[in-house]
C-alpha cells in the first residue's frame, strides 16, 4: 500500500503466491509509510503526504477505512504486529525519533523508546515480542532491538549495517532483506532471537522495498534499484538432510525448502511430505524410497 511512483501513492495491491490484483485505495495517498497485520486485516500508519503524517489506516480485505492517528506523526518508520495488536517505532520528525507507539484497534498509546533512535529502520513480530533492525542514525545503523511489551533490549546486531531495507518473521526467527549501504543492497540475514546469519541474497538488490511472511517463506516487494521497481521475490529456506551410511533409512520432513540427498548403501525411505521446491537425490546403493508431494 501507498508508496511513491513520481507522486505519492494510494495504491493497494494484493497477492494470492503467484500474482498480484488490486485492491482498494487508501484514503490517505501516502510514501515511507509502515505496515502490519494480514491481507484481510491489515494496518498502516504515518508516513509522508507532503508533510510528515499521522494517519492510521485499516483494511478489511476490500478496503481501507480510518484508525486512531499516531500521537507522533513521522515518515520511515517501522511496523509490526496485528490490526488489533499493532507496534510502530522509530522514524523521522524532523530528527531521528526513538519513539514507540502501541495500537489496540482503535487507538495509539506510548510504548518504550528505543534505545537508539533512527529511521529508515526495519519491523518484525508481535506488539509483545517485537524485533527491529537496521536503520539510520545519521550513519548507518547494524543495531537490533527486542521489544517485549514494554520495553526495548539489544539483540545481536546486524552483519551489513544498512537502511531502508525490509523486515519479515519473529522476534526469534526473524528475516531482513535489501536495503542500502552506500550502494543497493541484496544482503539477506536470519535472526534466531541472538544473532543475525547470512541468507540467500535476493536476485534484485534494491532500497526501500517492503517485506512479509516468515523467515522460511518470505516475500518482498517493489523499491528502488537507482530507478522504481516492480520486483517480486520469495524466500524459500533449503535445508538438508543426508543418509551416507549404510543401512535402512526413513527420513521425512515437511518443511518448506527441504533437500533431501541419499549417498549411502542399503534400503531408504526420503519422504517429502508437502514441501514445496524440494530436491530429492539419491546417489547411493540399495532400495530407496523417494517421495515427494
Amino acid at each position: 500500500m501507498g508508496g511513491y511512483t513520481g507522486a505519492v501513492s494510494a495504491v493497494t495491491e494484493e497477492y494470492d503466491g503467484t500474482s498480484w490484483s488490486a485492491g482498494g485505495n487508501l484514503a490517505t495517498a501516502r510514501r515511507y509509510l509502515a505496515g502490519a497485520g494480514t491481507q484481510t486485516a491489515g494496518l498502516c500508519m504515518g508516513g509522508n503526504t507532503g508533510s510528515n503524517s499521522a494517519v492510521t489506516e485499516e483494511y478489511d480485505g476490500t478496503s481501507w477505512s480510518a484508525g486512531g492517528n499516531l500521537a507522533t506523526a513521522r515518515l520511515y518508520l517501522a511496523g509490526a504486529g496485528t490490526q488489533t495488536a499493532g507496534l510502530c517505532m522509530g522514524g523521522y520528525t524532523g530528527a531521528v525519533s526513538a519513539v514507540t507507539e502501541e495500537y489496540d484497534g482503535t487507538s495509539w498509546s506510548a510504548g518504550g523508546n528505543l534505545a537508539t533512535a533512527r529511521y529508515s529502520l526495519a519491523g518484525a513480530g508481535t506488539q509483545t515480542a517485537g524485533l527491529c533492525m537496521g536503520g539510520n542514525t545519521g550513519s548507518n545503523s547494524a543495531v537490533t532491538e527486542e521489544y517485549d511489551g514494554t520495553s526495548w533490549s539489544a539483540g545481536g546486531n546486524l552483519a551489513t549495517a544498512r537502511y531502508s531495507l525490509a523486515g519479515a518473521g519473529t522476534q526469534t526467527a526473524g528475516l531482513c532483506m535489501g536495503g542500502n549501504t552506500g550502494a543497493v543492497s541484496a544482503v539477506t540475514e536470519e535472526y534466531d532471537g541472538t544473532s543475525w546469519s547470512a541468507g540467500g541474497n535476493l536476485a534484485t538488490a534494491r532500497a526501500y522495498l517492503a517485506g512479509a511472511g516468515t523467515q522460511t517463506a518470505g516475500l518482498c516487494m517493489g523499491g528502488n534499484t537507482g530507478s522504481n521497481s516492480a520486483v517480486t521475490e520469495e524466500y524459500v529456506v533449503v535445508k538438508t538432510v543426508t543418509d551416507t551410511g549404510a543401512g535402512s533409512d526413513a527420513v521425512t520432513q515437511i518443511a518448506v525448502g527441504l533437500s533431501l540427498s541419499d549417498t549411502g548403501a542399503g534400503a531408504d525411505n526420503l519422504g517429502g511430505g508437502v514441501a514445496a521446491r524440494l530436491p530429492l537425490s539419491d546417489s547411493g546403493a540399495g532400495s530407496d524410497v523417494l517421495a515427494q508431494l
